[in-house]
C-alpha cells in the first residue's frame, strides 16, 4: 500500500495570491521543497489536493491550473521534491457559471479528490496524512480517515492562534508553523 501526504496548494505550498494561475506570480514558500524531498525520502507519495474556483467563475481556465502545476513541479523538482500527481476541483455550487456551478464531492471538504487518487494509488489511510492551511483542508483529510496538520503559513496561523484563544478543541491532530516542521512531525510519527 501507499503512505501518502496530501497537501494543498495554495498558503501551503505557495505564498497565497489571489486566484493564482500565472506561473510568473508563482512564490514557493521557504522550506516547502526541503519538507517535500524528506516526505519523498521517508517513502511517501505527495498528492496535491487544491480547489480552484477561479476556473468555477471564469477567472482562468483549466488550462491555466494544469500549466502552473506543471511549472511548480519543475520548480520543486530541481530540489528533489518532486509532486506525483495534482487534482483540483473546477466548481463551485455558488459562484460557479455553466457547467462549473454545482455542488460536487470533489470541492473541499468533500473527499472526491482524494478518491480520484485511489484510481493511482493504493492509499494506506492508517499512514496517509493530510496537510493544509485552513479548517476545510484538514476538515476534508478527516472526512476521508486521514491524520490531519494544520500549517501556519496561508491563513493556518491565524486560526490555530483563534482555536488557542478560545479554548476550542482544534479539528487538527497536529499543528505545524510550516510544511517541513510538518514534514518532520510525520516521519518521526512514522518511524515509531
Amino acid at each position: 500500500m501507499d503512505k501518502v501526504v496530501f497537501l494543498d496548494r495554495d498558503g501551503t505550498i505557495n505564498e497565497e495570491v489571489h486566484y493564482l494561475h500565472r506561473p510568473e506570480d508563482l512564490r514557493i514558500l521557504p522550506g516547502v521543497a526541503e519538507g517535500i524531498a524528506r516526505l519523498r525520502r521517508a517513502g511517501f507519495r505527495i498528492v496535491v489536493v487544491t480547489n480552484q474556483a477561479g476556473v468555477a467563475r471564469g477567472y482562468y481556465g483549466p488550462e491555466d491550473v494544469e500549466r502552473l502545476h506543471a511549472c511548480m513541479n519543475r520548480q520543486l523538482e530541481a530540489a528533489g521534491a518532486k509532486i506525483d500527481e495534482f487534482y483540483y476541483c473546477p466548481h463551485h455550487p455558488v459562484h460557479g457559471i455553466g457547467p462549473y456551478k454545482i455542488q460536487c464531492r470533489c470541492r473541499k471538504p468533500g473527499t472526491g479528490m482524494f478518491e480520484m487518487a485511489e484510481e493511482r494509488f493504493d492509499v494506506d489511510k492508517a499512514r496517509s496524512f493530510m496537510v493544509g492551511d485552513k479548517l476545510l483542508d484538514v476538515e476534508a483529510g478527516k472526512n476521508y480517515g486521514l491524520t490531519s496538520i494544520l500549517v501556519g503559513t496561508g491563513y493556518g496561523r491565524e486560526q490555530h492562534e483563534k482555536d488557542m484563544r478560545t479554548g476550542v478543541s482544534p479539528a487538527y491532530d497536529f499543528y505545524a508553523e510550516d510544511l517541513l516542521v510538518a514534514a518532520r512531525w510525520i516521519v518521526e510519527k512514522g518511524q515509531v
